[in-house]
């Protein structure tokens, strides 16, 4: 199968009748009706669509190596500076679809999935491992275009470094069996975004010192006795102009169960391999790979800030003002910051042990330092420019009962009192609703614990011959 329509992605989906909770509530039906994930699904869909646009297919697609069909673009694995040029082309044009605001549209996963099979020899020999179930997930996902999410951290029940559950109590998920079938996994996992509707969740366990919560899988959405119990929709409503963002791209984030959930020995990468566990995602390159998704994501994102700022400078005409535009700048300095890091993590790109290139380590590392600090100050920017502007938000229905009142006086310098709210409600539904804030907090989380990224760049930058040079000069009497 070449890669899938939108329609081909909902009916999939819809037919697997995953079970996903929310609110209390087993959704019965097709899933792509229920109004929490009616608005992201069909945004994904589009998503899917693009990719077989004549126009776009070039760009979005390229032929399989064992297929010779197309396939997406996510999926390439990279031997080149170009393959990597190529990858982020398709991935900005996705990302341009949703503004940035999908987090985890399917590039991210495929991306992810192409950084583990791209250093699947790493596996060969080692104990509990099997490099070959995951080349052949691989290009089953990449030929079967699949959509998947996936469960990297545990319950947080205990912070602390090392925690060890009693052993008649399962909260975090393990293995508490292996059948001639496969593993048997039970226990809880977050925080599947996008959880129920996707055709798999991944699995990758980084637990180094348990080995039964060490490992590594993929299994369908609908395997018997998985469940995803989701958090409160942030769906504010169907209207694109009351909800113009949560309405169209609220990816749902959701608990992962595992009730004695059968692993099939074939879906399995490795199990209960401290060692294994403890570096095959740095191994991957995951991180630069995924951090070179994730920047080109957040690039589009920024832009669309930065034209929301824009809009309410110029519907209340507030652009003279120094203040105002200082803030403006400070969106235009991060917006340009970021593309240049991008850049030159492909300009200094290095073939790795495996005979793939990736993009550079430090320089991604830096963006996703930076990333997470200045979201949030978009934010306060958005409010402090919109000031009251962001509470006189009447909604569509209020308009379209209105005898004139609120088209005159909620007029501004630019527009009239309806397009003058529409782009406000944009504003707030960015920065105040339910959606926005969730957002923000994501966007400050979205790669880890800042202070742990901040941790594994200060361990990994090479500044040996920076000491050397001032050590040099020291001695230098001259």
């Amino acid at each position: 199968m070449p890669v899938i329509t939108g329609k081909q992605y909902i009916d999939r989906i819809d037919a697997l009748q995953t079970y996903i909770s929310i609110d209390g509530k087993v959704v019965t039906g097709k899933v792509s009706e229920h109004p929490a994930f009616k608005g992201v699904m069909q945004s994904q869909a589009r998503l899917f669509d693009l990719q077989s646009e004549e126009e776009l297919l070039e760009k979005m697609t390229y032929v399989s190596p064992t297929s010779n069909k197309r396939v997406g673009m996510s999926f390439l694995q990279a031997v080149t500076v170009d393959d990597l040029v190529k990858r982020r082309n398709a991935i900005r044009e996705w990302a341009l679809s949703n503004n940035g605001l999908m987090g985890r549209s399917p590039d991210y996963m495929n991306t992810t999935l192409m950084a583990l099979a791209s250093v699947a020899e790493y596996l060969k020999d080692k104990p509990n491992c099997f490099p070959q179930h995951l080349l052949r997930f691989y290009e089953y996902a990449r030929e079967n275009d699949l959509t998947m999410t996936h469960t990297f951290i545990e319950p947080q029940v205990n912070r602390q470094k090392f925690y060890f559950e009693d052993e008649d109590v399962t909260i975090a998920a393990k293995i508490v069996d292996k059948t001639s079938e496969g593993l048997v996994i039970k226990g809880a996992r977050l925080l599947a975004t996008q959880g129920g509707i996707t055709d798999e969740l991944l699995v990758i366990s980084t637990n180094g010192f348990d080995e039964g919560k060490g490992f590594a899988f993929s299994i369908p959405s609908n395997t018997k006795g998985l469940k995803f119990l989701c958090r409160q929709s942030f769906v504010g409503g169907e209207s694109v102009f009351d909800y113009p963002l949560s309405s169209r791209y609220e990816e749902m984030d959701a608990i992962v169960v595992f009730d004695n959930v059968v692993v099939p020995w074939e879906r399995v990468f490795y199990y209960e391999n401290v060692e294994v566990a403890n570096n095959f995602l740095n191994v991957s390159g995951f991180q630069t790979y995924g951090l070179h998704q994730v920047l080109t994501r957040q690039i589009a994102k920024t832009e669309f800030v930065l034209g929301v700022v824009q809009s309410i400078v110029d519907t209340i005409n507030i652009g003279g003002y120094q203040h105002v535009q200082q803030k403006v700048v400070d969106i235009i300095v991060t917006l340009e910051t970021m593309k240049a890091l991008l850049l030159k993590s492909e300009v200094e790109a290095k073939i790795d042990e495996f005979g793939f290139i990736r993009p550079d380590l430090p320089t991604v590392q830096v963006a996703i330092q930076m990333f997470p600090k200045v979201y949030p100050t978009f934010t306060e920017i958005i409010q402090l420019l919109g000031a009251s502007g962001l509470m006189s938000i009447p909604s569509e229905k209020a308009f379209t009962a209105d005898d004139g009142d609120l088209e005159h006086y909620l007029q501004s310098f630019q527009d009239g009192g309806k397009e003058r709210v529409k782009k406000f409600r944009l504003a707030w539904d960015l920065t105040m609703s339910s959606f926005g804030t969730r957002q923000t907090l994501y966007e400050r989380f979205f790669f880890g614990d800042p202070v742990r990224l901040a941790s594994a760049l200060y361990n990994s930058y090479n500044r040996e011959e920076l000491v050397n040079r001032v050590e040099n000069f020291l001695k230098n009497n001259n």
